[in-house]
């Protein structure tokens, strides 16, 4: 009887440690900013490893320190970003289980092509937090941090030929730059954006990827003066043509064909779209813990 006692015990013991095992978590960091800072990434893996006791957080740096991290938000190519990510990830033996991720601004689309591109290790939950899913055009009235000079360059080259092949190659807010008047040339010649969102053609490794996720979280700011037009962080954009009026995703192409499986996840309840109020990335830490930290749990 005390034998059985004792095996009892152990059998609930590891139970009870499957159970409260957290399930890890990486971060991918918007323009301009690193993995660590602490005043933006640095401050959410901490305030994440505060509240949920025991998870790994990995926040990525893409290069080997905090400014060639940051440098490459603007200039390294996305595509290899991505593909650098995905090796970073497959190697890491705390994501062989699984693992959510939560992307600010322009870490949102990168972390979705992730889980489009590479689906080992497995992404379970997607959380984009401002990320540009149609793109983004006429862009950067603001700079993050200290870039400002970084922007006006980029400003200037965006406007002088975003699709051209050099600019492309070497401009990461180019490979998501969306121009509603500029349709065709976007389509044919976006390396990135138009790529992970089936404008060429469907690939349905891309679409079954990503519908394999539990939950896809899409956060807007509703008084975003950054991204232009805001309503890409629900995956809404311009109506072709114009860029004034905007339509919402089930209006979109992306959504009536459902060319990523964006129609079908939303009717199985996996998409979930949330609204707060302030500018771009400007949250509250209570915001956070009731809204953010449930799908991490």
């Amino acid at each position: 009887m005390a034998a059985l006692r004792v095996a009892v015990l152990a059998v609930l013991g590891l139970c009870l440690g499957c159970a409260t095992a957290a399930v890890p978590l990486v971060i991918w960091h918007g323009m301009g900013d690193s993995c660590c800072n602490p005043q933006s990434m640095g401050y959410i893996k901490k305030i994440v490893e505060n509240k949920i006791p025991g998870i790994y957080v990995l926040s990525l740096k893409i290069g080997s320190n905090l400014i060639q991290d940051m440098e490459n938000s603007f200039f390294m190519n996305v595509n290899d970003q991505v593909r650098e990510v995905c090796s970073q990830l497959a190697k890491d033996p705390h994501l062989k289980g699984g693992y959510n991720a939560m992307g600010f601004s322009q870490g949102g689309q990168f972390l979705r092509a992730v889980a489009q591109r590479c689906p080992s290790p497995p992404m379970l939950n997607l959380i984009s937090v401002g990320g540009q899913h149609q793109g983004s055009v006429y862009g950067l009235p603001r700079c993050p941090g200290e870039s400002s000079h970084i922007c006006d360059w980029i400003r200037k080259t965006l406007d002088l030929g975003a699709y051209t092949e050099a600019v492309q190659e070497h401009l990461v807010q180019a490979e998501y730059w969306h121009d509603p008047l500029k349709e065709e040339d976007y389509r044919k010649s976006s390396i990135f954006l138009a790529d992970i969102n089936q404008e060429r053609g469907i690939n349905e490794t891309y679409k079954k990827n990503l519908m394999a996720l539990k939950k896809f979280v899409m956060v807007k700011f509703l008084n975003d003066t950054m991204v232009d037009p805001p309503i890409s962080e629900w995956f809404g954009f311009y109506k072709s043509g114009q860029a004034k009026e905007t339509i919402p995703l089930k209006e979109t192409s992306l959504y009536t064909e459902d060319r990523l499986g964006l129609q079908e996840m939303d009717k199985a309840g996996k998409l979930v779209f949330l609204g707060v109020k302030g500018d771009h990335l400007h949250f509250s830490e209570e915001w956070f813990y009731t809204t953010i930290l449930p799908f991490l749990q």
